[in-house]
């Protein structure tokens, strides 16, 4: 088993139920009805107010029911997974919150949600009830569509028209709001990857980026390929834009469709920000996910014009906590930090040996990134390539714009301390920082190199933990610093790379990320960080007729 669903055939009354439990407010209740009529509904409705209704097939969560609540839904009616509700369990529900003042269904453009409420209407009716319908079909992947699918647009309809159902308006007041919002409401979604049903196994992921890619795993637009998440954003805000008015201002949706994480959502949002586009979005609703489709791995937009009136109904606060309040973009808040005036002041300085010596190792990790990162993925989280390479390329700018103090070696492993410390990130940088600030410290004092590294070293080991054994960076560091007495670089380099080989045959870690894996997840792989060290003193021996220590 793969997934955290139980038996198929019940995971959506579980849901609902699971759900309910959490019901903070106890606003909700939900009718005895299932598995066949699965609606929840609004224990505190006034009848006397116009019912909001929706729904379809569960799988698009919080849609619908995480919606319920003053200031939109008034119930929602659930199928199971993908599937419409039954016409009998949509007709139960108007039943159940239809008074005199009627119900408006709010209702996405699929066959099966078209018929089954559309009937269930019709039969409401025919027993004396005031029911209207609108479909909504914003999704513009598909323009020839002869019926556009609904998706994520809907929910600027369910805010619409909860918001007037709450100001007390009638029926037809709210029906006709209700059918222009859905008119002007656009949307489109970009997905890498379809999403799988309950009792279907994930597997490794295919990526297979598509425009336009339905909620249900419905075909899109076409295939795409980008390289990074602006190019995603734009590909789908240019064929958005292209559908509106210049001169216009919107609101837009950005929605999660089930498995993108939040830090990628968060950078979406930021794109959506940046883009040519941005002067047009007055209100933003997200990121998050709104409208999903169970594990698919993409996102949504949804754009709807901003009147003065439609942006006072988009920005009342409700009740529903899945609702996330719309607001107006601005720009990030940045202060200075003060505490970084405190710095040494470095008088940059010139040195050619000294320069050359750490292009070497600079360009010694670069060229090693993806190597280590690989090798790191089979007992960490594969970013010891990237750290130590970010070091590298901060190191390599302030070489370009002559800004070390490379004639001065004190300053100058101080100074590069202080620049690992705030580029190189992870605990690699923070360690590899302590160390060059207080060998820097020794070396002002006028203590010889290898006493000043080794200083450093019983500083790393001081805060990180860790000692030769650990299978850390020190397996390899420790015995390289112990063999610089020899002013034998070679050496140095040979005992640097049989410490980090020596942490192949090391089944326990007792520092680093390592040290949570279990012994047979360690067995034949040289530590990430101890290879970097070999590495780096291998670069330097190259350098060996050239540079003396």
């Amino acid at each position: 088993m793969k997934r955290f669903f139980n038996d198929s055939t019940t995971v959506v009354t579980q849901a609902i139920d699971g759900l309910l439990r959490l019901d903070g407010n106890s606003k909700l209740t939900r009718a005895d009805g299932f598995p066949s009529r699965k609606f929840v509904v609004r224990s505190d409705w006034d009848k006397s107010k116009v019912a909001i209704v929706s729904g379809g097939g569960a799988g698009h969560e919080p849609a619908h029911i995480g919606f319920i609540g003053k200031g939109m839904l008034t119930a929602a009616i659930s199928g199971e997974v993908f599937a419409s509700p039954s016409v009998e369990a949509v007709l139960a529900c108007i039943l159940q919150v239809t008074g005199d003042a009627g119900c408006l269904l709010i209702v996405k453009n699929y066959t099966g949600d078209r018929l089954n409420f559309g009937l269930a209407a019709e039969r409401a009716k025919k027993m004396g009830k005031k029911v209207e319908m609108v479909v909504v079909s914003d999704d513009i992947a598909l323009s020839d569509a002869a019926q556009p699918r609904g998706i994520a647009g809907t929910l600027f309809v369910h805010k619409i028209a909860g918001y007037l159902s709450e100001k007390g308006e009638n029926l037809e007041t709210i029906k006709q709001k209700a059918e222009e919002t859905a008119k002007k409401s656009i949307s489109l979604g970009l997905a890498i990857s379809t999403c799988a049903l309950p009792g279907t196994e994930i597997d490794t992921i295919t990526l297979s980026p598509e425009l336009g890619l339905g909620i249900h795993g419905e075909p899109g637009l076409e295939k795409v390929e980008f390289k990074n998440g602006k190019e995603a954003v734009l590909l789908v805000l240019s064929r958005l834009f292209a559908n509106t008015d210049p001169n216009s201002n919107y609101a837009i949706i950005i929605n999660n469709l089930g498995s993108v994480t939040p830090l990628e959502m968060s950078i979406i949002a930021n794109e959506v920000l940046l883009s040519s586009y941005a002067d047009q979005i007055k209100l933003v609703i997200g990121p998050g996910g709104l409208m999903t489709s169970l594990n698919m791995y993409g996102f949504s937009f949804s754009l709807l014009p901003l009147t003065t009136e439609v942006e006072v109904m988009l920005k009342e606060p409700v009740e529903p906590r899945e609702w996330p309040a719309a607001v107006a973009p601005k720009k990030p808040s940045i202060f200075k930090i003060d505490h970084l005036n405190l710095r040494k002041e470095f008088q940059p300085s010139k040195n050619p040996k000294t320069q050359d010596f750490l292009q070497t190792i600079c360009s010694a990790l670069l060229h090693a990134e993806s190597y280590l990162n690989e090798l790191d993925k089979k007992v960490g989280d594969g970013d010891t390539g990237t750290t130590f390479a970010a070091g590298a390329t901060a190191i390599m700018e302030l070489l370009e714009s002559n800004s070390l103090p490379l004639n001065e070696p004190g300053d100058l492993f101080v100074a590069i301390g202080e620049l690992l410390a705030s580029h190189m990130g992870g605990s690699s940088g923070v360690l590899a920082s302590i160390m060059f600030t207080n060998a820097g410290a020794c070396l002002s004092k006028g203590d010889d190199l290898q006493s000043s590294l080794q200083s450093g070293v019983k500083m790393m080991m001081k805060y990180g933990g860790a000692s030769l054994g650990s299978r850390t960076m020190l397996d390899a560091l420790i015995p390289a610093l112990e063999e610089l007495k020899s002013n034998d670089l070679k050496a140095v380099a040979m005992a640097a790379r049989e410490g980090a080989d020596s942490t192949a045959k090391m089944n326990k870690a007792d520092s680093g990320r390592s040290s949570y894996l279990r012994a047979e997840s360690l067995k034949d792989v040289v530590d990430p960080g101890a290879e970097a060290i070999a590495i780096i003193f291998e670069s330097i021996a190259s350098k060996a007729n050239y540079i003396s220590l």
